[in-house]
């Protein structure tokens, strides 16, 4: 009994609040978007590519066993430094097991598009939350450039099979229903094996990590405002190194904090400021928060700059579908933010949260008004939160999601402290948050 109590204490994280401004300087993690397609991508050249300021987290070492498994040599020459080597466009080789995509979604959703095309079968599982999360988005439009992928409920739930195919994968026109550069690179990948030109457009803009890169590797790419073709390659020409931008979304952690804890002021390094992932920014900038882009430059092809921030008086604001793509992951942090803001801040056209690791908008509702009480109502597709309410401690859920677990603990530290159970789910993006919370207090 008395090793069952240690273990459960274990799964606690308690936070007290801070006294004082939190102060430093914080070297902000590679971006895991960027992080699964160097992998990916330079799994589909012929030559070595350096990648350095790779994410060592969880989801991203799930790319990178899979990418293994299908042939690529991947060789770890410190936590965040690789060399992929891949056997050309139509090198992959057919798994010898099942590949395990963990808890990441990226990497289930990128590698059906890139392996539905392929003459080998492939199975897919993952972990019990990405067992729960809906596939369809991607699979149905690739079964219609010609795929069979087939698994639990109508093919749209792990596990999933893809069976080769027996003809060339089909080029297609999809009119994607949502903004998804998941569901975007998915049906790009798949047109790099395709017999013409594909395209996808969207109703608004996703992130363009996927376009970038596949660029870099010397495909060939139409784009405008909201679509995308990719012209299939022969071959792909993988560049010497990538170096992969700081993560804007374990940046919006910092910036939140260093905004509403007073006296506080945090210069946070290498962020990574496509304009497809600034909404927290611009979010951020509308509520009145202080924060200054410095050193811009261009990182690994992608822009980048240091961010500092100090802390600012937030008023409630209100931001809807079209900017929802350029900050669904920021959203339970902004969610913090507004609770410190004077006002309400209303939040509409994020339905896409209730199908993440966990039901986010439920989650945020549930778990914030325990230290807030009353402060959040759901809508929906949204969120209405009540800004200047007062915060009590409490023992909080994360869900073993790690975003939500992240805003509970930058709630807690600016508040008056929190308890998380299962705070361990940090390793999914940003293994070293609890230890930078504890630097900088």
């Amino acid at each position: 009994m008395k090793e069952k109590g240690k273990n459960e204490m274990a799964k606690i994280k308690a936070l007290s609040p801070c006294p004082k401004g939190a102060k430093g300087t914080i070297a902000i993690p590679g971006d895991k978007s960027i992080s699964h397609r160097s992998i990916m991508f330079s799994a589909l050249g012929s030559t070595p590519v350096r990648i350095t300021n790779f994410l060592h987290a969880a989801d991203c070492l799930s790319t990178a066993e899979a990418m293994r498994a299908l042939g690529a040599r991947v060789i770890f020459e410190s936590d965040t430094e690789l060399i992929v080597t891949g056997h050309g466009l139509h090198g992959l080789v057919e798994p010898k097991t099942i590949l395990d995509a963990g808890n990441s979604g990226t990497t289930l959703r990128l590698l059906l598009g890139m392996l539905a095309p392929q003459k080998f079968l492939t199975t897919f599982t993952g972990d019990a939350s990405l067992h729960r999360r809906p596939m369809g988005r991607v699979v149905k439009p690739l079964m219609k450039m010609g795929a069979r992928i087939f698994g639990r409920e109508e093919n749209t739930k792990l596990p999933l099979t893809i069976v080769p195919m027996k003809e060339q994968i089909q080029a297609m026109t999809y009119e994607s229903p949502i903004a998804s550069a998941q569901v975007k690179s998915a049906v790009l990948l798949a047109g790099l094996f395709a017999s013409g030109v594909t395209r996808v457009t969207e109703p608004f803009r996703s992130r363009d990590h996927t376009e970038k890169m596949l660029a870099a590797f010397g495909v060939k790419l139409d784009i405008d405002e909201r679509s995308v073709a990719v012209h299939p390659p022969k071959e792909m020409y993988a560049p010497k190194a990538i170096e992969v931008p700081g993560d804007i979304s374990s940046a919006a952690y910092w910036l939140v904090l260093g905004s509403i804890l007073p006296d506080s002021e945090l210069l946070l390094t290498n962020v990574g400021i496509n304009p497809t992932r600034t909404g927290i920014f611009d979010v951020l900038t509308a509520m009145g928060a202080d924060i200054t882009l410095e050193n811009e430059r261009t990182s690994g092809g992608e822009p980048a700059a240091d961010m500092r921030v100090k802390a600012a008086n937030l008023k409630g604001t209100s931001f809807s579908a079209e900017i929802i793509p350029r900050l669904i992951d920021e959203i339970p942090i902004i969610a913090v933010a507004a609770l410190f803001a004077q006002g309400d801040t209303v939040i509409t056209g994020a339905g896409e949260l209730r199908v993440k690791e966990t039901d986010r908008l439920a989650a945020i509702e549930k778990e914030f008004n325990k230290i807030a009480p009353g402060a959040v109502e759901t809508q929906e597709d949204g969120l209405i939160i009540h800004g200047g309410q007062k915060l009590s401690k409490a023992r909080c859920f994360s869900y073993d999601d790690h975003r939500i677990a992240m805003s509970l603990a930058i709630l807690g530290l600016a508040g008056a402290g929190v308890e998380i159970e299962e705070p361990e789910c940090v390793r999914i993006s940003y293994p070293a948050f609890y230890d930078i919370l504890e630097s900088i207090r």
